[in-house]
């Protein structure tokens, strides 16, 4: 693949994950507003509980979605599986932004709006694998994890820019305004964004990997496949997906809230350290990638970084958590500079784990299954640990004991970062 192409793919690849991510996260951060132009009721709580109720749906359909876009991939190609998955996310952003409320048209507002969900929740289960295993497949042997590292900075990217956007709108403009259609706006310009990425991926140059390898598949599944041939491998990353994410969604999404609830400190201000702590994790991303391309064995570089994690965990807590916005900050970046390390690394790891026949098959459903599921339950897991132990503290346990877990297991796995792809 000439230079220019890979650039093309490289783009292709970030910006598809920013459209998946931006649309998937900006119903969450809208969600106040949503509940009661789709579920409106004297009890507004349980209206935001509904609201969120079709959020998880959404993610519900992520191990839907690993399998149905896991087989295309393996079977009609990655490029075709990107496009179609782009647009699957975009048109729903598109249509959600144009949905009459339930004043105008009643049941059959919420009801719409769950099928749109769901729609982006397949979508989703199949963007990030299928554009990582492309990208990678694609990329030079002594680039691979510099450029699958761009799958998760366009994922964050992404969730940065709905929250930037939402946070706008809702500041800029009159609540009543907000209400009226102004909520809309965000999700119009999703699909701006979205146009530009299925532009980008319509004339995708095919992976030449996975076109060397398309007639040594088997007759049988591809996902069936994984679970037999490779069935090794589908527990090494079944395991270390759910490791990796509970150490993401921990410091990352739960973490400001934590801060609010137990030791007083204004939402905003957690909030904050919390953004400038992901701008952060922005640029570690692709450093970490390159970094394990010239310097460690992938590997190696996450089990070095898993292995300080599990140990610092507990005491970074117990002594900074009421140490105010300083304490606030080291207990906030230091598991963020360290889960850099995966979130850069891992990408290339999980596709050097399979074989091209049934690589995205297994690749795409270990990792909805592990950070999908595990990862996506961990908030309210930890919020639980809480409750049940008395202690403050537990949610760091259940943190350090996750990290432990990732260092094992990656310790299992064969590292193949300088060997050609299977």
């Amino acid at each position: 693949m000439t230079i220019s192409k890979r650039h093309t793919a490289l783009l292709a690849g970030f910006i598809g994950n920013v459209v998946e991510w931006y649309d998937f996260a900006l119903y969450g951060y809208l969600a106040g507003i949503l509940s009661g132009l789709f579920f409106p009721g004297e009890n507004t709580t349980a209206a935001l509980i509904a609201t969120y109720g079709v959020f998880a749906a959404g993610f519900l359909m992520r191990p839907l979605g690993s399998a149905v876009f896991g087989w295309m991939g393996d079977t009609i190609g990655r490029s075709k599986t990107m496009f179609i998955s782009v647009i699957m996310m975009a048109l729903p952003t598109v249509a959600l932004g144009c949905l009459p409320t339930y004043h105008t048209v009643g049941i059959w507002a919420p009801i719409l709006l769950v099928l749109l969900r769901l729609v982006q929740g397949l979508s989703v289960g199949g963007e990030f694998s299928s554009s990582v295993t492309y990208l990678v497949e694609t990329a030079p042997d002594n680039r691979r994890g510099f450029s699958g590292s761009w799958a998760n900075t366009g994922s964050m990217v992404g969730m940065l820019l709905g929250s930037g956007i939402a946070a706008t709108v809702t500041s800029l403009m009159a609540p009543e305004v907000v209400q009226h259609w102004g909520w809309r706006l965000p999700f119009l310009m999703g699909g701006i964004i979205g146009g530009l990425s299925i532009m980008l991926r319509r004339r995708l140059p095919r992976s030449e990997h996975f076109v060397r390898h398309h007639n040594e598949r088997p007759s049988t599944s591809p996902l069936l496949q994984a679970f037999t041939t490779n069935r090794r491998e589908m527990i090494q990353a079944i395991l270390f997906a759910s490791a990796y994410g509970v150490t993401f969604y921990l410091p990352l999404v739960y973490l400001p809230e934590w801060l609010h609830d137990h030791t007083g400190m204004a939402r905003g201000v957690a909030l904050g350290i919390n953004t400038a702590a992901t701008a952060l994790l922005l640029v570690l991303i692709p450093v970490s990638g390159r970094l394990s391309d010239r310097l460690f064995r992938r590997t190696h570089f996450i089990a070095g970084a898993m292995l300080i994690m599990a140990v610092l965990s507990i005491p970074l807590y117990i002594w900074l958590s009421d140490k105010g916005v300083p304490g606030a900050i080291v207990i906030q970046f230091v598991p963020v500079i360290l889960i850099a390390v995966p979130l850069g690394t891992a990408p290339a790891m999980f596709v050097e784990l399979f074989p091209a026949t049934d690589r995205l098959s297994g690749y795409s459903v270990a990792y909805n299954l592990g950070v999908g599921v595990v990862g996506g339950a961990t908030p309210m897991f930890a919020t639980w640990l809480i409750q049940a132990t008395g202690l403050i503290t537990a949610p760091w346990g259940l943190l350090a004991m996750a990290a432990l877990l990732a260092f094992v297991v990656v310790l299992w796995i064969q590292d193949r970062s300088r060997e050609p792809l299977l």
